[in-house]
């Protein structure tokens, strides 16, 4: 899986999902890179709708072509997110990877002088089985992972306060 281009080159690894805590990661992923001196790579992992297991059972070649099409949209609308732009002062290299998250990012991050950067989603959930808790026991390499913003919470709270719901009282009836 290692990327050609990137040989003998210091790598900084992030995966992405295009969440609030992906995007943390990768905004502190791209820090570490231009304080080494590293190439940034970013992936997104992939599976076909259902899982591989619903794949293999009944195969359907169009739909991993368009998954990969779909995963290549979303890492790049995830790097727009974060940075309003493709970042112009830094190396980067976008990778679509097909698999679960974990496996994905450590099969790429897979040299002992790559860092793997990942979020480590909600305070208390780092035990549950996670992405984050699969790098670090599985990766050759050091593993940063970054908390999620304090913003996080107050923006979450904020959606469910502005989520409309209508009175029961006022519900029309059912015909």
């Amino acid at each position: 899986m290692e990327d050609m281009d990137d040989a003998g080159h210091h790598r900084v690894v992030v995966g992405l999902s295009g969440s609030l805590g992906s995007l943390t990661a990768l905004h502190r992923a791209a820090a570490e890179a231009r304080r080494t001196g590293a190439v940034l790579v970013a992936v997104l992992a992939w599976e076909p709708p259902g899982g591989e297991f619903a794949y293999r059972r009944s195969p359907c070649p169009p739909l991993p072509d368009g998954g990969q099409d779909r995963a290549r949209r979303r890492l790049l609308d995830a790097v727009e997110s974060a940075f309003g732009r493709l970042p112009e002062d830094l190396p980067l290299r976008a990778l679509t990877v097909r698999g679960p998250a974990g496996w994905a990012l450590t099969q790429v991050a897979n040299r002992p002088d790559d860092l793997l950067v990942v979020g480590a989603g909600r305070r208390g959930r780092l035990l549950s089985p996670s992405v984050a808790r699969h790098c670090l026991a599985h990766a050759v390499c050091p593993v940063l992972a970054v908390p999620r913003s304090p913003l996080h919470g107050v923006l979450e709270d904020m959606h469910r306060r502005s989520t409309w719901r209508l009175p029961l009282h006022s519900a029309a009836p059912l015909r």
